[in-house]
């Protein structure tokens, strides 16, 4: 094991968890404001939009993300559509974590008990007043465990962007593996990276789950 590697790489590897953790937080935020949308859409059945939603769930979920990303970088360019590297794997990572959070609020918004619909329309609730007041909230509380594991599957994805020549996790040791042959070293350093990322991010959506599920907000 060299450890003189290992201690000269560390900084090479915080800066590409810094590119890492840019990318992952971005893409999960645009993916959740898609999947609320079309999640919406498809508890509200809106005829209109209803089916584009469907088809861009279906694309989405059933196309690699390695091939979304190759269209983006090298695709569009070709389209007259220039868009830098970064852009291109949000803008990949969003596209795909969109659609899983949509199923997954849908999943929730099909959840709540009819019943509590109807209480809702019986107290003068507008459609709005009881998407956000009603509905929402418990299709949040149900939906959590399915966006939580989304979010993990999402930071993980990340791990392919070095194909669109992001300097990330990945393209960093790729890059220190073929230039200095210290593979153990170069992977060590990668796993430990991805851990520090992904353990505190599951320890808070387990803690998110169970106050949750025990109603325990505010205490």
């Amino acid at each position: 094991m060299n450890v003189g590697f290992i201690a000269d790489a560390i900084p090479i590897y915080g800066r590409a968890i810094i590119v890492t953790l840019r990318i992952a937080v971005l893409g999960i935020l645009f993916s959740l404001v898609i999947g609320v949308i079309c999640g919406l859409v498809a508890y509200c059945k809106m005829k209109a939009v209803d089916k584009l939603t469907r088809g861009y769930i279906e694309l989405s979920r059933n196309t690699p993300l390695v091939i979304q990303l190759f269209f983006l970088y090298y695709g569009l360019p070709k389209l007259g559509v220039m868009l830098s590297n970064e852009a291109c794997a949000v803008i990949g990572l969003s596209f795909l974590g969109g659609s899983y959070m949509a199923e997954s609020l849908r999943g929730g918004l099909e959840a709540v008990s009819k019943v509590q619909v109807e209480l809702g329309l019986s107290i003068g609730l507008d459609t709005f007043q009881l998407i956000r007041f009603v509905v929402f909230p418990q299709a949040m509380a149900v939906a959590v465990p399915a966006l939580g594991a989304n979010c993990v599957f999402l930071i993980k994805e990340t791990s392919v962007l070095s194909i669109i020549a992001l300097r990330d996790l990945m393209s960093v040791t790729k890059e220190l593996i073929g230039m200095y042959y210290n593979t153990t070293e170069s992977l060590l350093l990668l796993v430990v990276c991805y851990l520090l990322i992904l353990l505190p991010v599951s320890f808070g959506l387990t803690f998110l789950e169970r106050r949750v599920r025990y109603a325990e907000f505010g205490v």
